[in-house]
């Protein structure tokens, strides 16, 4: 039980039993960082040591730690895959300038530092990266109960909120006994664990806290806005509804938090699209099989949330098909390519696209998913028709071009996916949206797909270059070859002429990598009765 009182940064959790403390620890420690300073303080035998020894364990990952106290050492360092630990025991310091001669103060910002009895340092810890965690014993049940408050600065308002906001809600869902462990995120500030309870059962911690607003970039608005970016979970929780009421295998929610941002969903499981020779043919031609089915439905523009609350779909216009375009120059241009493009390159730059975006933005819309590709699509074999694709990471979907997901999947930023394999997937596409419309404008839809693949994969070599430089994450350009293929196989259609032309004068990198490219057309209906017209090309390089 918690008394939530996180507008003044402090909260008390009532801690019925060791293994109620034993918890705390575990979520404490799971979004400490590097700098951060823990104090714990109490009276003697309020836990402050079984706390701390918890903490230290789970940061170590290792449950055998022993982990003795530092009463007489004063201090006990560790190494461990999250960076220096080191714990302190402050109980027989008598002046705060004995820290000195520890060495305790001068490693702080390199560490994670837990400290018992902080009062003893003085003014010596550093007041910004502290968190405070008050023990008392509980007077309704000494034996086991104690309560502890939690407090800190405004750098730890957030963090706070998040972890005991998932603690609440993993208890209230029946999962508090759930073994967590984080898994591997994405290239947002979403975080997520996986919850599996002994029965070997399995949920989804979702991690999403409200999007801060950055810097006006444009209009007074900030570059999500501009992007129409999900701003919080509800994006999320509306979308999941919409496709799960239309029989589509979207993740059920257990349990929802909607202001820290918070959800558990059902585990979709470790079923893949791809093996280790690359995309399994046939599950990706179901997940066309599935787009098109979509898209022969008339789609609301407003999805329910929870009573009261509905989530509008934005239009995918102009100004966010502009902005991400915009990234290769931004980031790719000078990270990657090394140039700094003048302002008259970068006008005719957007000049080209804004002709090619006015044919797009003519075609009826409908939902788009936006990253409709590997990693986000979840094979379930025990599942029957559509449901046999699990579909995950759709909060951002916004109204747009049909051709907008297929191009995602046919030029999948995550995985090779051959030229003779994408001209499958349209052909797939095309011939299940011909049974339902006859008239179906496969020439107009294979254009519209160039387009767009351009527009994707110029907007994705923008931002894992954006990936690298500002945000520290290297590892996403290994798939930049990759991207940069696709671009070329798309660039080849004659509708891109003028852009390429572009590319080829002002980022000529793109095309000194050898590829073999030759004029292929789009696939005929099952019909064979469709005018052959021409798309993308060339198959893109393993990337390295």
């Amino acid at each position: 039980m918690m008394d939530d009182t996180a507008r003044t940064g402090s909260h008390t959790v009532l801690l019925r039993d060791e293994a109620a403390t034993l918890r705390l620890a575990r979520d404490i420690a799971d979004i400490l960082k590097a700098g951060d300073v823990v104090a714990l303080s109490g009276h003697l035998g309020a836990g402050k040591s079984l706390l701390a020894r918890a903490m230290l364990r789970r940061l170590a990952q290792d449950p055998a730690l022993e982990a003795p106290s530092p009463t007489f050492t004063l201090v006990q360092s560790y190494d461990s895959p999250r960076g220096p630990l080191i714990h302190a025991d402050l109980y027989r310091v008598h002046s705060p300038d004995e820290l000195d001669d520890l060495g305790l103060i001068e490693d702080l910002e390199r560490a994670i530092t837990l400290v018992e009895w902080p009062d003893k340092a003085g003014t010596r810890l550093p007041a910004g990266r502290r968190l405070d965690i008050v023990l008392e014993v509980d007077p309704e049940n000494p034996e086991q109960g104690r309560i502890a408050t939690l407090s800190g600065g405004v750098l730890w308002r957030a963090r706070l909120a998040l972890a005991i906001g998932a603690r609440r809600l993993i208890e209230k869902a029946g999962w508090n006994d759930a073994e967590r462990s984080f898994m591997l995120g994405d290239a947002s500030s979403r975080a997520y664990e996986r919850l599996r309870r002994e029965s070997g059962e399995t949920a989804i911690l979702m991690i999403s806290p409200p999007r801060p607003d950055g810097p006006a970039i444009r209009q007074g608005k900030p570059y999500s806005a501009i992007a129409h970016l999900a701003e919080s979970v509800d994006a999320f929780v509306a979308m999941d509804k919409g496709l799960r009421s239309l029989g589509f295998s979207a993740p059920e929610i257990i349990a929802a938090d909607l202001a820290t941002g918070l959800l558990l969903t059902e585990d979709l499981g470790p079923g893949l699209v791809t093996d280790e020779s690359g995309p399994i043919p046939e599950r990706y031609e179901a997940a066309a099989h599935l787009l098109a089915e979509l898209h022969r439905h008339t789609l609301p523009s407003i999805l329910p949330v929870a009573e009261g609350r509905d989530h509008p779909l934005a239009d995918y216009d102009r100004e966010a098909l502009t902005i991400e375009t915009e990234l290769v120059l931004d980031w790719y241009a000078p990270h990657i390519a090394g140039v700094t493009l003048p302002a008259v390159t970068r006008a005719e730059f957007g000049r080209i696209w804004d002709k090619l975006f006015d044919e797009v933005l003519a075609a009826p819309a409908t939902w788009t998913l936006r990253d409709y590709h590997s990693p986000n699509l979840i094979w379930l074999p025990e599942r029957e028709g559509h449901a046999r694709l699990g579909l995950i990471d759709f909060q951002d979907a916004v109204l747009g071009h049909p051709a907008y997901d297929l191009v995602s999947l046919g030029q999948d930023a995550r995985i090779d996916v051959p030229a003779a394999l994408e001209l499958r997937l349209l052909a797939a596409y095309a011939g299940a949206r011909r049974g339902d419309a006859p008239d179906f404008d496969l020439a107009g839809f294979a254009r519209a797909y160039a387009i767009l693949g351009a527009q994707r994969n110029t907007k994705i070599a923008g931002i894992f270059a954006r990936l690298d430089k500002r945000d520290g994450k290297p590892g996403y350009l290994r798939h930049l070859p990759r991207i940069e293929a696709y671009l070329r196989r798309n660039l080849e259609h004659p509708a891109l002429a003028e852009l390429k032309g572009w590319y080829e004068t002002h980022l000529p990198t793109l095309f000194r990598l050898p590829e073999p490219t030759a004029a292929i057309t789009a696939p005929e209906s099952e019909t064979g009765d469709d005018e052959a017209a021409p798309v993308s090309a060339g198959e893109a390089p393993k990337a390295g």
